[in-house]
């Protein structure tokens, strides 16, 4: 259960009802975070702008490298939730889940190539406190996939930086979306066509 509760569609506003009805729609269900972030209406709605408006700008880099980057981070800051999703999310796209399993291992895995691996050692030095980040790091990047390129993996590792860490914070958990059946649906108990108890 989320130290912020989330709003529960019978007590939401129209506004959102439609953005619950969206989001249900094409995650299969509504993600917890927008429910809890839905309590402070302005920043729910900044929020939802500027993810959405991130999501459709982030076109430069290949969708398996942009993936694994985030989800390593999600995976090193122990964001459940953020770990759950992201691996659907990768699914979704038609990537290998599996290899997720050998991510502690990705400077030798054959699971990964050399794009990837230097992404998941980037998303490892902007996640340490302080960040680690080096000259040599972002111009071996700037080689491989240009200043574009880097611009936009450096902003989707920082930004799933605050999600995980939010999301922690508040004790946002993962949620079903990897195994398909959304389990521990948000919007609740409230919704009839959802089985299965909340939390």
């Amino acid at each position: 259960m989320p130290r912020i509760p989330g709003v529960p569609t019978k007590e939401a506003s129209p506004l959102l009802r439609v953005v619950y009805f969206y989001a249900k729609r094409r995650l299969g269900a509504v993600p917890e975070p927008f429910t809890v972030l839905a309590r402070h209406r302005k920043l729910f709605m900044a929020s939802a702008r500027h993810e959405l408006a991130a999501e459709k700008a982030s076109k430069v880099l290949p969708n398996n490298v942009r993936e694994i980057a985030v989800y390593r981070v999600a995976q090193q800051l122990g964001c459940s939730w953020c770990v759950d999703f992201g691996t659907m999310l990768q699914k979704h796209e038609g990537l290998d889940i599996e290899r997720l399993q050998q991510i502690d291992d990705y400077e030798t895995s054959p699971a990964y190539d050399r794009q990837e691996r230097i992404a998941i050692a980037y998303a490892d030095a902007m996640s340490a406190t302080p960040t680690r980040a080096t000259d040599e790091q972002v111009a071996e990047l700037v080689a491989e996939f240009g200043q574009e390129g880097v611009l936009e993996l450096t902003y989707q590792i920082a930004l799933e930086n605050m999600r995980a860490r939010m999301y922690s914070a508040l004790d946002l958990r993962d949620q079903g979306f990897t195994s398909g059946d959304a389990c521990r649906i948000p919007v609740p108990a409230d919704a009839p066509e959802v089985s299965g108890s909340g939390g």
